[in-house]
């Protein structure tokens, strides 16, 4: 419950706010406040906002009852700027909009697209944005501009601050400025000429002062996020422009970007990438020196405990041991317009580092997957201590720069006081031609000794920073709360004097997100720490750093897996606790739908990990914990009886449609819906887009297949359950459809495909009694599941012939099951893969000139197989679409019937992305193609019926379906 003094508040947002748009349950709110920095605070009131008038109306309540007020975008930030304790507003989706401006050469971006994203849309235009964060995949752009986010090649010449255009932005008092629109700088001019004066005026003043003058100068010869943007009074004298810079890097404590359009960059064609590595951190430094006077797009640092924490990747772990303790690697990146120009450019970085004696010298290479490998290690060393920490320990990155020629003398200085204080563990790496270090390191703030050792190193740091090196205490990171109390110490008291008069004339009231960039609380980095209690084994791990967040399917229904596993951790403390019981039940009955039942499970946010989490395997064992015995008899019994569970499923679809003929498809909705509503855990949601009952019976398939004499080689065809028990199209409206397979089941077409091939095709015998045993380890029902898999392994392994022949199912789920599950040592192929690896020697391919959409399954993307069903579409059609921002329907077996709101939220943005002329989509799992048909407006179906419509036998000339002839 609120505090007392937000129940007003909150009643006046829901006069213009719906409910769901109002978060006050607690669980919610403490989920809605984890971010990656070391701090927690929990909101009184989440607010999920859609337009710009809303937030007008919010900043107008907040203004009234002087409540604080913080915006946030993907909470990948690492110094506390993301989170409040009062009133928390997050962006709704409907934030993501873009408009591509002088052919690409600017974007204007709304504040909740993904800064990863904004580079797939410049992708055609060969430009991308300069800011390039680690966490590019997963921060917004409206952190991006906030923090004046850097990254790897980026530097100080290519961020937010040195490549905006033009910005939207909302200030506390409401006003909105548009600095591309005349007219709204006009009004803004009229309406707060006081303010532009006062910033003109400070303008004026500071770059007549010569001190001041050359100390903002000194700061941002390097990189530097510490305070506010000074350098926007010694780089403009107009007011506008002067407010506009400001709001870079001003943490939400000065207004809130609406928008922001950027400058864009050339993204270089050609690229190559090398690691080389020195017997000691100075010999690397003075290399980095070297190297500072070439054209090398990046050169990244990393220590010998940074190579040794990723010493798992197979790229490092075999060179790993010929290193000598206290080794030091260059991560390189050089780029070219031309091949011939990136050759020359890696000879002449080759030749700078000929004087040095190299431990390793890895070379350059232009391969996009070896090169990604690289990049990789050096994306995922901050997550790769989390991995490694003791249990309850929290992971603490820190940020700072100095000058390049002082990299060396920083970089030992550094290592000594990490040493000093027992930090054993920390590692150290960064960006080494902007002098900008990075170091990692793990800390218990269980006690009040261990808070007084990370006070005491915090303490020297600041020291060694600012007063040896005159560096910045944060880099590219922030200010945030991490480094308030020491923004004086950086940069004295007259510049200290100028960021608060700054803050007072932008927000008088000071509600907006206080204590973050500047703090009168010089104790402020020691409170509201984050603990993180071990809870379970499959995630105890995480350092929630959000990584995972863009590719979960729930992210805009319940919880992410950043937030499942923070508020299992926070429960897990509750019941340790001894808890108030009403308290702790209520907190796991709204766990119960948004953490376990609403997980789709499949294994998505793993692979965005830097440390490889599947947060569905925690859901899983708490399922299986759940699970009474009474359910887990039945589950056996149903794994033992599948044949007759598949029939009665066909005959429940039979009557299903038969009951849409009699009494009309809108009736028997009206009555699934009110019995779901009755009875949510007994009654599914059933799609319009539910297929009819399955007629063909896979032993059928045999006698279509085989004509003698039977060629080889062979293949076992394993049908899975869904596709043995639904047959081709929808049994609802298909008006909105085209219905492009004739009516023909898929198990008749992949026959038949197979077939046209020269293939054998061997079907196991009792195939309507085997089952991967998918659906019932999703369940948890861990005994069912064995047997399933014992009784399908074992038929698989007579009819392949003690795994001779390899094993193709047409469905991408079953298959990444069995392939993960079974311990015989079959070949185990999707459809998808079959096609793409074996058809093209025997079959020639005749795309169609359709746009078609393609969506790429969980499965697919685990199995590391998503870019063969892209080949594959791209072989059958001259244009395929691959939405944006999907990467799983949540369809997730029966969530989509069970939870349809989990396959709605992820499929939010799929209609508006089917262009104008587009009827069809494909994918190769059937559940998916289920909800993806209900969401899209559009029929999908298995890629095995376009594959086999564009298909003919090599040599041979066939007539298309669409009616033109084949080549001779």
């Amino acid at each position: 419950m609120p505090a007392p003094k937000y129940l007003d508040f909150i009643a006046k947002c829901l006069q213009f706010l719906p409910a769901e748009r109002v978060i006050t349950e607690a669980m919610h709110r403490f989920a809605a406040g984890t971010d990656a920095s070391c701090y927690r605070l929990v909101p009184e009131v989440v607010l999920i906002l859609d337009k710009e008038d809303e937030l007008q109306q919010v900043l107008a309540l907040c203004r009234d009852a002087k409540l604080a007020v913080t915006f946030r975008a993907a909470g990948t930030s690492l110094s506390g700027q993301a989170i409040s304790n009062s009133v928390l507003i997050k962006l709704s989706s409907a934030w993501r909009g873009h408009e591509i401006l002088a052919n690409g050469d600017k974007i204007r971006c709304q504040p909740g697209l993904i800064g990863a994203q904004v580079n797939r849309i410049l992708a055609p235009y060969q430009r991308k944005i300069g800011p390039d964060p680690a966490s590019i995949n997963t921060c917004k752009i409206g952190g991006i501009a906030a923090n004046n986010s850097s990254g790897m090649c980026c530097g100080t010449a290519q961020n937010s601050y040195a490549t905006v255009a033009d910005m939207r932005l909302v200030l506390a008092d409401g006003s909105v400025l548009d600095t591309a629109s005349q007219d709204s700088i006009a009004w803004f001019k009229s309406h707060h000429r006081r303010l532009l004066d006062q910033l003109e005026s400070l303008a004026c003043s500071t770059q007549q002062d010569k001190d001041l003058r050359e100390l903002i100068k000194h700061k941002y010869r390097l990189k530097n996020t510490t305070g506010y943007s000074l350098n926007a009074l010694t780089d403009y004298q107009d007011g506008i422009d002067i407010l506009k810079h400001l709001m870079i890097g001003s943490e939400g404590t000065l207004g809130f970007i609406s928008d922001i359009t950027y400058h864009t960059i050339a993204q270089a064609p050609f690229k190559a990438s090398s690691l080389v590595v020195f017997a000691d951190i100075r010999t690397s430094c003075q290399a980095v020196a070297r190297l500072a006077n070439t054209e090398v797009a990046a050169v990244e640092l990393m220590d010998f405990a940074s190579l040794r924490s990723v010493a798992s990747q197979p790229v490092i772990a075999k060179h790993l041991a010929a290193m000598p303790e206290g080794a030091a690697a260059l991560l390189l990146e050089v780029h070219g317009e031309t091949e011939a120009q990136l050759k020359q450019e890696m000879a002449y970085i080759n030749e700078q580092l000929a004087p040095f004696s190299l431990v390793c010298d890895m070379g350059f290479s232009q391969d996009e997957r070896h090169c990604q490998q690289l990049w990789d290690i050096r994306k995922g060393l901050f997550p790769a201590v989390g991995a490694v920490r003791e249990k309850g320990t929290t992971v603490i990155i820190e940020d700072i720069a100095v000058a390049v020629e002082n990299l060396a003398e920083a970089t030992l200085s550094l290592q000594q006081l990490l040493a000093q204080y027992g930090y054993q563990e920390a590692i150290i790496f960064g960006h080494a031609l902007d002098g900008n270090l990075h170091f990692v390191f793990t800390q218990d703030f269980g006690s009040p000794t261990q808070l007084q050792r990370y006070q005491l190193l915090m303490t020297d740091v600041v020291k060694l920073v600012t007063v040896e090196h005159q560096g910045s205490l944060k880099a590219e990171h922030g200010t945030g709360r991490n480094m308030a109390p020491f923004v004086e110490q950086e940069w004295g008291q007259q510049a200290l004097a100028i960021m608060w008069q700054i803050k007072h004339w932008l927000d008088p009231l000071g509600i907006l997100n206080p204590d973050v960039v500047l703090s009168q609380d010089p104790n402020i980095h020691l409170k509201n720490l984050k603990l993180m209690p071990a809870a379970a084994a499959e995630v105890d791990t995480c350092i929630e750093c959000g990584f995972c967040e863009p590719a979960c399917p729930s992210k805009d229904y319940s919880l992410t897996p950043r937030q499942r596993i923070s508020v299992y951790r926070h429960g897990q403390t509750l019941a340790a606790r001894d808890a108030e019981p009403q308290q702790l039940a209520q907190w796991q009955q709204a766990f119960q739908h948004s953490g376990i039942d609403s997980c789709a499970a499949t294994g998505m946010c793993a692979q965005q990990c830097p440390v490889g989490i599947n947060t569905g395997e925690l859901i899983l064992s708490l399922r299986r914990a759940q699970l009474k015995p009474w359910q887990q008899k039945l589950a056996l019994w149903s794994s033992e009886h599948m044949a007759g569970i598949t029939a009665l499923a066909r005959s429940s679809l039979a009557s299903h449609d038969k009951m849409k003929q009699w009494l009309g498809a809108k009736n028997i909705a009206r009555l699934n819906q009110t019995g779901h509503h009755l009875a949510p855990q007994l009654i599914p949601i059933l799609p319009a887009t539910l297929p009819k009952s399955q007629l063909t019976k896979p032993q059928s398939l045999l006698s279509k297949a085989v004509n003698e004499p039977q060629p080889e080689p062979a293949f076992v065809y394993l049908p899975s359950c869904l596709n043995r028990t639904c047959a081709a199209n929808g049994s609802g409206d298909s008006s909105q459809h085209t219905d492009t397979h004739d009516g023909q089941d898929l198990m008749s077409t992949l026959t038949a495909l197979m077939t046209k091939a020269g293939f054998r095709i061997v079907i196991p015998g009792q195939v309507n009694s085997l089952c991967c045993g998918l659906a019932f380890h999703s369940k948890g029902a861990q005994q069912a599941h064995q047997v399933s898999l014992e009784q399908t392994t074992t038929a698989l392994l007579q009819a392949s012939e003690q795994g001779k022949w390899p094993i193709v199912m047409d469905a991408s789920p079953c298959a990444q099951h069995l392939t993960k599950y079974q311990q015989a040592g079959l070949t185990i192929l999707d459809a998808a893969a079959f096609c793409e690896l074996y058809l093209p020697q025997r079959l020639d391919f005749h795309p169609i000139p359709e746009p078609v959409m393609l969506h790429v399954t969980c499965s697919s993307q685990n199995m590391g197989q998503a870019n063969l069903l892209r080949q594959l579409l791209a072989r059958c059609a001259e244009e395929v679409i691959e939405p944006a921002q999907i990467s799983c329907c949540g369809f997730a077996g029966d969530r989509g019937i069970c939870v349809p709101g989990l396959n709605q939220a992820a499929l939010a943005d799929l209609a508006q992305q089917v262009p104008k002329g587009c009827q069809r989509g494909y994918s190769n799992s059937r559940s998916c193609e289920i909800g993806l048909s209900l969401h899209s407006g559009i029929e999908y179906q298995s890629v095995v019926y376009l594959v086999n419509q564009v298909t003919t036998v090599k040599n041979t000339r066939a007539e298309r379906i669409y009616g033109q002839k084949t080549p001779e």
